[in-house]
């Protein structure tokens, strides 16, 4: 497999629910944007850093007004991501930005049906124990 560059965009959203009459605000990180980069490292590492410095959260977006630009502080860190924290208003977030390879893919794979017999089985005894998964296939 040849070298495959991507720009990742991790982000803290957050979502407000209400429950008995208080305001909860919920946070996630979550991986929102897997850019791929054809092309080095370096030119990896050229769009990361673009990213870092323009890209607008959603948690922002969603509220800014055409010409807003938030208050934003970048931050590279030893391993190479870019840690950014941005404010508007009353609002403030933070992203990680990070320039990696891809070394590895997997297809997801299914099982095949249970049959009667295996279903029944299985509501008697409980589960079968599963193998580790580092275990090599055989």
């Amino acid at each position: 497999m040849a070298a495959q560059w991507y720009v990742l965009i991790e982000e803290d959203t957050r979502v407000t629910r209400r429950a008995d009459g208080v305001d909860l605000k919920l946070h996630r990180w979550e991986l929102v944007a897997s850019h791929p980069v054809k092309g080095t490292e370096a030119q990896a590492l050229a769009v990361a850093e673009d990213a870092a410095l323009h890209y607008m959260p959603a948690v922002l977006a969603r509220h800014a007004r055409s010409g807003d630009t938030p208050a934003r502080s970048a931050f590279l860190t030893s391993d190479g991501a870019w840690l950014v924290r941005l404010k508007q208003d009353h609002r403030e977030c933070h992203m990680r930005v990070t320039a990696a390879r891809l070394i590895h893919t997997q297809e997801e794979r299914k099982a095949p049906p249970k049959t009667f017999k295996e279903k029944v089985r299985h509501a008697l005894d409980g589960p079968e124990p599963s193998e580790p998964p580092w275990a090599p296939q055989s």
